[in-house]
């Protein structure tokens, strides 16, 4: 996890990787698609906006539901 100036944080492929539970190459084919937008560093890596990563976290996740009345 890494911050810019304006206190984004940026999480790195593994790191969004472990979020959704799938391997890093998927992350990146995710930013190659467009589904996800990416930071390169000056040696160029690949960061994703801690931001970003967490509404498209929210969606793909359904949402629990209570029981039924």
């Amino acid at each position: 996890m890494v911050r810019t100036d304006n206190a984004e944080t940026l999480l790195t492929p593994a790191e969004v990787a472990a979020l959704f539970r799938v391997d890093p190459k998927t992350v990146t084919r995710w930013a190659k698609a467009g589904k996800l937008s990416s930071i390169r560093t000056l040696g160029g890596h690949r960061r994703y906006l801690e931001s970003e990563v967490k509404n498209l976290l929210e969606g793909a996740i359904p949402q629990q539901r209570g029981p039924q009345d």
